[in-house]
């Protein structure tokens, strides 16, 4: 039972840190276009990281502790989830100029595939019970969630082949990191991952932001600006990521990652709270089949701990 209240409360946190990252997508990120790609992904990170250092200074205890696996474990998370991930997704986004995402979110939905791949590979996971079939229907409900009944639109030009590469670059990326993450989460409180993962985050942009110069965009960054960055760095930012690791210390990485499909179903939603963009039949059902397939997820999950449980007291009773 204490297995499967935390399986719930972990799937929970992920899905609400998923639709946070809706919530930015649609609405506070497309306010930052007016600004260099790398800037925006290293603002984002140090704003944060210097407001932690008000309650989470402690962490420097820790983190003088940490081996050298560790540390390279959250290096790859600061690098692919952070620093490649972040970047790569908001440069399809700005190629696109938030309008054509058609390709961007169709491949952005290879990421549970990369996670589930990297999960069994990396973390030794198997597939058991009801998984794939649910996570299988979990995946066409978000694609017929983006586009209905329509077939992706691919404009012929530049801009929308660049997108393409992005976001399967992202879709990697995130994969990757939601891997990772779980790894060290075998060790590490959430408060402690996010600490690490946002500042080392800013160090390896501020090398780029350095290079290339972009530093002078401090120069040209609005007062609407400003306030962008903190709503996200407060908000859809370091604050979804704290509930989002706090979920996953609860769950596993491939669940953690269907959850994560919530994010295409926020992003629907606000689209039409915001941009009064209406949902189609399609569309509305496919949100159901995504939901049922996540509480699918689940109720396959519990009968395996359930199961697991039971053989144990019957070999410690054996025993």
């Amino acid at each position: 039972m204490k297995n499967w209240k935390a399986l719930i409360i972990g799937s929970v946190a992920v899905s609400i840190s998923a639709m946070l990252w809706g919530l930015d997508g649609v609405v506070l990120t497309p306010r930052l276009h007016n600004l260099e790609i790398g800037y925006v992904v290293f603002m984002l990170h140090l704003l944060p990281f210097v407001l932690m250092q008000f309650f989470l200074f402690n962490r420097y205890k820790i983190i003088r502790k940490i081996n050298g696996s560790d540390f390279s474990a959250f290096f790859l998370v600061a690098l692919f989830g952070g620093a490649v991930g972040t970047m790569a997704i908001v440069k399809a986004l700005f190629l696109v100029n938030f309008q054509e995402l058609s390709v961007v979110v169709l491949l952005q939905k290879l990421q549970p595939v990369f996670a589930i791949l990297l999960a069994a590979l990396i973390l030794g996971e198997r597939v058991k019970g009801n998984f794939f079939l649910w996570a299988t229907v979990a995946i066409i409900a978000s694609y017929f969630l983006t586009f209905g009944w329509e077939l992706p639109h691919v404009s012929q030009n530049e801009n929308s082949a660049l997108a393409a590469v992005y976001a399967m670059l992202a879709a990697f990326s995130f994969a990757m990191a939601t891997v990772m993450s779980k790894k060290v989460m075998y060790k590490y409180d959430f408060k402690t991952a996010t600490f690490i993962r946002y500042g080392l985050t800013a160090l390896i942009m501020l090398p780029y932001v350095l290079i290339s110069g972009h530093v002078n965009q401090l120069a040209v960054t609005t007062q609407e600006n400003w306030l962008i960055f903190l709503i996200i760095g407060i908000t859809t930012g370091s604050g979804a990521i704290f509930l989002y690791y706090f979920g996953l210390q609860r769950i596993k990485a491939m669940i953690a990652t269907i959850c994560e499909l919530f994010f295409p179903l926020s992003a629907i939603l606000f689209d039409y709270i915001f941009n009064d963009s209406k949902l189609t039949i399609v569309q509305w059902i496919s949100a159901a089949a995504l939901i049922t397939a996540v509480i699918g997820i689940n109720i396959s999950q519990k009968k395996r701990l359930k199961k697991h449980s039971v053989k144990e007291t019957g070999n410690q009773a054996i025993n």
